[in-house]
């Protein structure tokens, strides 16, 4: 029996026909399912979220997602797109949004989340209203330690022209996660080699950290800042004297002079000539071996930006008075 064509010949169809009709049918489908997925609507969607976050003493990353539900505004598409591409998401929160509560568990409110409802659900969701409350990451604790930053670095500086701080890092210090055996060994975090030339302005910029397979930085780059000053310099011969001698002992320096050359910010606010008093401490000789001393100098006055003694090391003799 000839069911299909049986029911042609009922209804007065030929084949072609059949055939208009059910393309008819698939097109209208089509139509009506690209308008109501182009349509707008408000939903309530869910999404599981890892955290990541910079919290001194523990993981970077949460040890597992938590779901976070809320109500969005999107097309069709995006719904149906974000059941499909979005199962889970790693979210990068600000240490301030992660709030401890006890042991290992932090806490992100909802209206901080409001703040990474991009970051959650995409570009394309317009996040109404967060329906959880308080979503809570369990991050573990790991072994770690403080070290400073060293810039790897070569500065030049355009003439009469010098920094009185030179490269400094911001910040100054990072963590250091890993095994104690290999923190033990780890007494600096570097940056990238990096070079700066002809300054005679402000420097500023971003420089990347040397990274090591045994041990992971509490971040990935630092910010370098150099301040630049023009200088003058100013070239005077001073006595080089003796402090905290004991009763009854003499010591004598040779050298007793010495030129110094200091570099001022210009314009000079202060003349450091006969203000900066020079000289060897009983105690540095007394410790010394071969009675070489370098010489200890007064605070420097305002506007000096550094200095330089010839000559460096002193000679010293110890005599009865």
């Amino acid at each position: 029996m000839n069911l299909p064509g049986s029911i042609l010949r009922k209804a007065g169809m030929q084949g072609r026909e059949w055939i208009f009709v059910a393309l008819s049918l698939l097109i209208a489908l089509g139509i009506w399912l690209i308008v109501n997925m182009s349509d707008t609507y408000v939903r309530a969607v869910s999404v599981p979220v890892t955290a990541a976050g910079n919290i001194g003493g523990y993981a970077s990353r949460s040890s597992s997602p938590s779901v976070v539900m809320a109500r969005c505004r999107a097309t069709g598409y995006d719904f149906v797109n974000l059941r499909r591409t979005r199962q889970s998401v790693v979210v990068e929160f600000a240490a301030s949004d992660l709030h401890h509560k006890d042991g290992e568990v932090f806490y992100v409110t909802s209206n901080e989340l409001m703040r990474y409802g991009n970051a959650i659900f995409g570009d394309n969701m317009n996040l109404e209203t967060v329906l959880t409350d308080t979503l809570y990451f369990r991050f573990h604790r790991e072994n770690f330690k403080k070290v400073p930053v060293q810039p790897v670095c070569s500065v030049e500086y355009a003439p009469q022209y010098t920094s009185a701080k030179g490269v400094q890092m911001i910040p100054d210090s990072v963590l250091v996660y890993g095994e104690p055996f290999h923190l033990e060994s780890i007494e600096r975090a570097y940056t990238k080699p990096f070079v700066l030339r002809g300054l005679k302005d402000p420097a500023r910029g971003v420089i990347r950290l040397e990274q090591t397979k045994e041990v992971r930085l509490s971040q990935d780059e630092v910010e370098y800042k150099v301040d630049v000053e023009r200088y003058v310099e100013i070239s005077t011969t001073v006595q080089v004297r003796t402090r905290n001698v004991p009763s009854g002992r003499t010591l004598t320096v040779y050298p007793s002079t010495a030129k110094v050359t200091y570099r001022c910010s210009f314009p000079v606010l202060s003349d450091p000539v006969g203000n900066v008093g020079f000289y060897i401490d009983y105690k540095d000789f007394a410790s010394s071996i071969s009675g070489k001393c370098l010489p200890r100098r007064d605070v420097l006055p305002r506007g000096v930006l550094s200095y330089s003694i010839e000559p460096e090391v002193f000679e010293c003799v110890e005599g009865l008075r």
